[in-house]
């Protein structure tokens, strides 16, 4: 029961999931292992390219249940890579150009590192701006993740991201705000990662007719959704994120810090590290402020996160619903292609 990523032939992963009726109820009953095609276009920079991509198969893995799901993956070209990640992508991904070839059922489309003072001067956006019309034509439902749920909004709806005081980071409480076949069986109140130096505002996506499905009060905005002709699915939270997920991220930051290379001293993950770690951050950060250089970063103590953080707990349950949508439209299909078939 494994994904497996192989550009020339499609890969199949036996697994479960519930499938969902029009009206968001579950028929467990029904089975039967249909095939689900969703690609993943993968933004993220070359440190957590890889990262990402186990992330999110072993997110599919532990959602997908009876149904097989074929699992492609892909990358703007656009954005920029180092010659190590460019011979990856070249060994293990599907050429873009190749998306509409494959019927996809389900679409994810990841952040990137943001470079330039605003979306549409990113060297990606104009491709990405295409895989929202795409995507919006041509997919059951798409996921958008991050900053690319900031692009989509804003490319379709005009809406600004507002930069924020201090980067999102950390692991926050979400409530459900509304009842909705995408967060069924999701406990409410239950924790999400989030990373991130922007946000949108709740009446800017209401006003344009998003729903706001999950909320935190610290956080903000967690998850929303808009109906077009297909489902769309924004997250200004990380499911897929890992349990150091964030801890890689800050560590990160601490060495652009310690080079030189940026120059605000990275916030500390919010609820995420144990309070012995925290206060060895804190004096580590006051001799940092003092010796900035970046021989010091091997000097940092061994890090120990919360034992709560409960990272892909909720995810597992969204994307379970989200396989279930989607099964929908693949059912539908078989139906339409079967009764076209018959003299």
């Amino acid at each position: 029961m494994t994904l497996i990523f192989d550009k020339r032939q499609l890969s199949v992963s036996p697994a479960l999931a519930p499938l969902l009726r029009e009206t968001g109820e579950f028929d467990s009953q029904q089975d039967a292992g249909v095939v689900l095609n969703i690609g993943l276009i993968n933004n993220m920079p070359d440190s957590a390219l890889q990262a990402t991509e186990r992330q999110f198969m072993r997110l599919l893995k532990a959602a997908a249940g009876n149904h097989r799901i074929h699992l492609h993956c892909f990358s703007l070209p656009s954005v920029r890579r180092s010659q190590t990640a460019k011979c990856h992508i070249d060994r293990q991904y599907t050429d873009i150009a190749h998306l509409g070839r494959l019927q996809l059922d389900g679409l994810i489309v990841t952040g990137a590192e943001p470079k330039a003072a605003t979306l549409p001067e990113e060297s990606f956006w104009q491709e990405l701006i295409e895989i929202v019309d795409w995507a919006e034509a041509n997919t059951r439902s798409t996921i958008w993740s991050c900053l690319a749920a900031h692009a989509a909004v804003l490319h379709l709806d005009g809406i600004e991201r507002q930069r924020l005081d201090a980067k999102c980071s950390g692991v926050y409480d979400c409530a459900k705000m509304v009842d909705d076949w995408l967060t069924r069986d999701l406990p409410s109140p239950f924790r999400i990662l989030h990373s991130r130096l922007n946000g949108l505002r709740k009446r800017d996506l209401t006003s344009q007719g998003y729903q706001i499905l999950t909320q935190s009060q610290q956080a903000g905005v967690d998850t929303f959704v808009k109906q077009l002709r297909s489902y769309f699915v924004f997250f200004q939270g990380h499911p897929e994120y890992d349990t150091l997920s964030l801890q890689r991220e800050y560590l990160r930051d601490l060495s652009r810090f310690l080079a030189g290379k940026q120059d605000a001293y990275p916030t500390v993950p919010t609820g995420y590290f144990d309070a012995e770690t925290e206060k060895t951050l804190a004096n580590f950060q006051q001799r940092a402020s003092v010796e900035r250089k970046a021989a010091l970063s091997a000097e940092l103590p061994a890090l120990t996160t919360r034992p709560d953080i409960a990272a892909g707990t909720a995810g597992t349950v969204i994307f379970q619903n989200w396989l279930g949508y989607l099964s929908l439209g693949a059912r539908s299909k078989l139906s339409s292609v079967a009764h076209g078939a018959r003299p």
